[in-house]
């Protein structure tokens, strides 16, 4: 099985030896890219920049224009195959792939890769980043454009958020029910910055973003509104059918009929809708407001 995919690699290899011995005095035009990070993907929407766009991965679904783009796998299963399949000119993503090998595996074909220096784990390293990969791409304008706006809709947010004094805990239900247990979002995680700047609090705690926890756990945790991604919501049918499920039943969102669809790429990263993402949680958790 080794041999066989050695033999596979040396074989795309050969193919591609032309492709990347052109790279060099390539024109942007004529460049391939294969982007490996949802927040990055999106960025580059906003800017205008997608136009030399062969690849994304397949966590990357903003916007809908983005899903027409051949997938490479997901950002932690790649393949070697799956990506050169593509023809990349140049791979970009956010140091969060994987498996190993394959990283490995590309490094070993010299493929350019680049992956850019802020992180966008805030609202002012998300600005950094939109105006960083504005530079890179030509986009300078529509970069200082797209950061206005965030700081206009943050603003907007930030002053709707402060009518909001009683607490409401919120629990984000990636997806369930897997052997009894719910993967979930936890206080360390993008999700708890944007639903505690919508004025509310995520009930569950974790050492990581995501992580799953028992029907027991979410009994527990009480929420007063719960949220499923899409993945989750879709999967499991109608909320009728979300409301009986155990550990949900009895919850006071339960109870209330507060158990709402959201989106999983509005909750993973901060980006230039992260403004407008929050008023929008803000009237879900706050319906019953006056």
């Amino acid at each position: 099985m080794k041999q066989s995919l050695l033999l596979s690699i040396l074989l795309l290899l050969l193919v591609s030896c032309d492709r990347f011995g052109k790279k060099q005095g390539a024109a942007k035009e004529e460049q391939r890219i294969v982007c490996i990070a949802k927040q990055y993907n999106e960025i580059i929407w906003a800017l205008g920049a997608q136009q030399n766009m062969v690849g994304v991965d397949i966590s990357s679904t903003y916007p809908t224009a983005i899903q027409q783009v051949q997938t490479v796998g997901y950002h932690r299963a790649l393949s070697t195959e799956g990506i050169l399949a593509t023809r990349p000119t140049l791979l970009l993503h956010d140091n969060n792939i994987g498996p190993e090998h394959v990283v490995q595996q590309l490094e070993a074909l010299k493929i350019p890769m680049k992956v850019f220096d802020n992180t966008g784990s805030t609202i002012d390293s998300t600005k950094m980043l939109i105006r960083e990969i504005g530079a890179y791409f030509g986009k300078e304008k529509a970069a200082d454009s797209i950061c206005r706006r965030l700081d206009q809709d943050m603003e907007l947010a930030m002053k709707t958020a402060k009518q909001y004094t009683k607490p409401v805990y919120v629990l984000v239900v990636h997806f369930g029910q897997a052997t009894n247990a719910y993967f979930v979002m936890t206080k360390n995680s993008s999700a708890a910055k944007l639903i505690q700047w919508a004025g509310g609090e995520l009930a569950v705690e974790g050492t990581r973003g995501m992580q799953p926890i028992s029907a027991e756990l979410v009994a527990a945790s009480d929420p007063d509104v719960i949220l499923l991604t899409d993945y989750g919501y879709d999967r499991l049918g109608n909320p009728e059918k979300i409301r009986e499920l155990p550990g949900i039943a009895g919850t006071a969102a339960a109870r209330r009929g507060k158990i709402y669809r959201v989106e999983e790429h509005d909750l993973v990263y901060l980006g230039p809708r992260t403004g407008e993402i929050i008023v929008q949680l803000q009237k879900l958790i706050h319906q019953d407001v006056k």
